[in-house]
């Protein structure tokens, strides 16, 4: 712009061109910005995943115990029929019964908590 020449100003028909120009601009960042955001939508709430994690969870928990107990008593069986003394016999024996009530023990606690402890939620509430 030249100093010296003072501009014209404009027109209502300019302006409002520039408005719908602007408005335009604005409206296609909009669009734009919200293709490109990632779609927050809730599909089960925090407790309904818990409850599927716990599952999730004491399931592979009580896969692993069995496959160890299972391990665990075969060498105790072969331990018990290959011992030489019945006192060794009588250990193995004892090992066998400690490996199948901590697998009782462990799968019991994972079990009332993956599946008998949700059927209690909201039973301690006053009304």
């Amino acid at each position: 712009m030249n100093r010296n020449h003072p501009t014209a100003p404009r027109t209502i028909h300019q302006k409002i061109t520039r408005a719908f120009s602007l408005y335009r601009i604005v409206l296609i960042l909009l669009l734009v910005t919200m293709f490109f955001l990632p779609q927050a939508s809730a599909v089960e709430d925090m407790w309904t995943a818990a409850n599927r994690i716990i599952k999730d969870v004491y399931s592979k928990i009580a896969a692993i115990s069995t496959v160890l107990a299972g391990l665990m008593s075969a060498v105790a069986v072969i331990g018990a029929k290959m011992s030489g003394t019945q006192q060794k016999a009588d250990s193995a024996w004892e090992w066998l019964k400690r490996v199948w009530l901590a697998w009782v023990i462990i799968n019991g606690i994972g079990a009332f908590i993956a599946y008998v402890r949700p059927l209690f939620d909201g039973l301690a509430t006053l009304e």
